[in-house]
């Protein structure tokens, strides 16, 4: 099915979506492109997930550490977006109205408090977390701008290609 997007802004004015929906009646164009453009929180969780969570780059060195590590870090993820939809309920906003890495950080911060309360104080600490996680609103996000530039510098070094090890005997070899 063919959209046509119409709003300042939007480098693509055309795009074809391919879809198993097949009841044209059921679906219609502006359905889908409403349900296209929803990926884009897709995309968001997808980046919660590689920078916020620092999965860009694994850090296991056998194919067993790197599954160990994917598991832990969606285990996170998961806890934390369990406490916002908690938050987001408490609060009256919808989940993705939150801050994936403003819930990160208030988690973070009381941690150590919640490690050592009990009882009534723990209880109180719980709500109170959950009240900071939905202070974290992010703005509009929909139809926003963004320069497609990548912010970090590179290193003026070149990629290790060859076990630490070895390169460290090379280099000892050299001196």
């Amino acid at each position: 099915m063919e959209v046509r997007v119409r709003q300042k802004g939007f480098r693509t004015q055309r795009y074809v979506v391919v879809t198993t929906l097949l009841d044209a009646e059921e679906v219609t164009a502006p359905d889908l492109a409403g349900l296209y453009r929803c990926r884009w929180q897709a995309e968001l969780n997808l980046r919660s997930l590689k920078v916020t969570l620092q999965m860009d780059v694994l850090r296991g060195d056998t194919p067993e550490m790197v599954r160990k590590e994917v598991w832990a870090q969606l285990l996170a993820y998961h806890l934390i977006r369990q406490v916002m939809a908690q938050a987001a309920q408490q609060e009256g906003v919808r989940p993705w109205q939150i801050s994936f890495s403003g819930a990160l950080q208030t988690v973070r911060a009381f941690l150590p408090e919640l490690r050592h309360a009990r009882g009534d104080r723990r209880q109180g600490l719980v709500q109170e977390l959950l009240r900071a996680i939905g202070a974290h609103e992010v703005g509009g996000r929909p139809d926003r701008n963004e320069p497609r530039q990548k912010k970090r510098r590179p290193k003026p070094y070149p990629l290790m290609t060859e076990p630490r090890a070895q390169a460290r005997a090379r280099l000892a070899a050299k001196s």
